[in-house]
């Protein structure tokens, strides 16, 4: 696909917030309950489950690729949704930083004290990815 047809903005970076979190914590409840009927049906039937694996082009340390458009400035070094579909279930976030470096956090909380939300965790992630 040529680049002139990418879209030069898109939506696809959203900010992490306390309901993000919110909505982690209830896809993993509901994926649990699903493999444990999952393997019920499948105890006897010996089939085996596909498992997600992390994208390739969404590693940390790496490069967010051109195709999820321009960072707006404003979230540059905030803690935003994960763009790969294997997170959707993992209590994460990323953080991009102006190169457009991508940096992966828990969002457990942080020497159990910090959570993802607390200001000297968010100070230290913005010194950390914007050195």
């Amino acid at each position: 696909m040529d680049r002139w047809c990418w879209p030069s903005e898109t939506n696809s970076f959203q900010l992490f917030t306390p309901e993000s979190l919110a909505a982690i914590e209830q896809r993993i409840a509901e994926k649990k309950k699903q493999v444990n009927k999952e393997k019920e049906k499948n105890k006897d039937q010996g089939v085996e489950e596909k498992q997600l694996t992390p994208q390739l082009d969404l590693q940390i340390i790496k490069k967010l690729p051109v195709l999820y458009g321009d960072i707006p400035a404003e979230l540059i070094g905030e803690p935003l949704e994960d763009l790969d579909p294997y997170y959707s279930d993992h209590k994460t976030f990323m953080v991009l930083n102006k190169k457009r470096i991508i940096f992966r956090f828990t969002a457990t909380p942080a020497l159990c004290i910090f959570g993802p939300f607390n200001p000297v965790r968010k100070a230290a992630i913005k010194i950390l990815t914007n050195s």
